[in-house]
């Protein structure tokens, strides 16, 4: 089956003011990969799970059009008032059915999505749908973050390890799958020519209020905030307020290094 959550009006305005953007070294991986396995032209692209349009933004200069996809309609709308991308289509709907003809895509994406999906039917979907030498790329990060600022970065490390202890119950299956870097998920793909990259080390300046709203856009959070609204909430201040004692600041704006490592599954359909 397949997954709707992070439809709520406010979970969307959440992604939008929080999420990462997918980070450069990624976006360079997955079009250095379409290039060399299709090459120009890049007439369009497909970002499945789109959110709020982070990734599908970053998609827009190197295609002649670009169609973002998500299940929830208040995703979508959140994604449509960014200003200043022409050649962007969004559309609410499922990743395991695309309103596009067959064999018309270039690149078919999911950030930090492809986990909710029904895998057979998505498989089944992205061949339909893909041109010949078409590519799909599917990527997200994983959720060992660490923290650096000043000489206090493996308290503020463990603090966060200390969240993700009190949201481990709430932990959903196909996060899980997410957590294995979609193994299951690139086992299945059909095709001989792809692979799948682990580790991308990145590091992101953010601050101190950005990282706690991240924390706050996670399903393991809103599936805690669902169970016990006060504990949620009270959750997310003991964690500013700690964070902040930590580095001995009082600003939320004060920023800090996020370290993450993304993970990126590749294909590309046959001729």
């Amino acid at each position: 089956m397949s997954f709707r959550l992070f439809e709520e009006k406010h979970h969307a305005s959440l992604y939008q003011k929080y999420r990462l953007s997918p980070a450069r070294e990624v976006k360079e991986l997955i079009l250095k990969y379409l290039e060399e396995k299709k090459g120009p032209p890049h007439e369009l692209a497909v970002d499945l799970g789109c959110g709020t349009g982070q990734n599908t933004r970053l998609l827009a200069p190197h295609f002649q059009k670009v169609l973002g996809i998500d299940v929830s309609e208040c995703q979508v709308e959140e994604a449509r008032v960014v200003p200043g991308f022409t050649n962007i289509t969004y559309s609410a709907g499922p990743a395991e059915e695309l309103p596009v003809p067959d064999g018309s895509v270039d690149l078919l994406t999911a950030a930090s999505a492809a986990h909710w999906f029904d895998g057979k039917r998505f498989l089944k979907e992205a061949d339909r749908v893909l041109k010949p030498r078409g590519c799909m790329a599917l990527f997200g990060y994983a959720d060992n973050f660490t923290l650096n600022y000043g000489s206090c970065g493996d308290r503020l490390s463990n603090i966060y390890e200390e969240l993700k202890r009190t949201l481990q119950p709430y932990t959903s299956t196909q996060v899980a799958v997410s957590n294995s870097k979609l193994q299951d998920l690139y086992e299945a793909i059909p095709y001989p020519d792809k692979e799948r990259i682990e580790v991308i080390p990145v590091k992101e300046e953010v601050t101190v209020g950005n990282t706690v709203g991240l924390l706050e856009t996670y399903s393991t959070f809103q599936a805690f905030h669902r169970a016990d609204p006060q504990a949620a909430a009270s959750l997310l201040e003991s964690t500013m307020t700690t964070f902040l004692k930590e580095m001995g600041v009082s600003s939320p704006d004060t920023k800090l290094e996020l370290r993450l490592e993304y993970f990126c599954v590749l294909a590309c359909k046959p001729q």
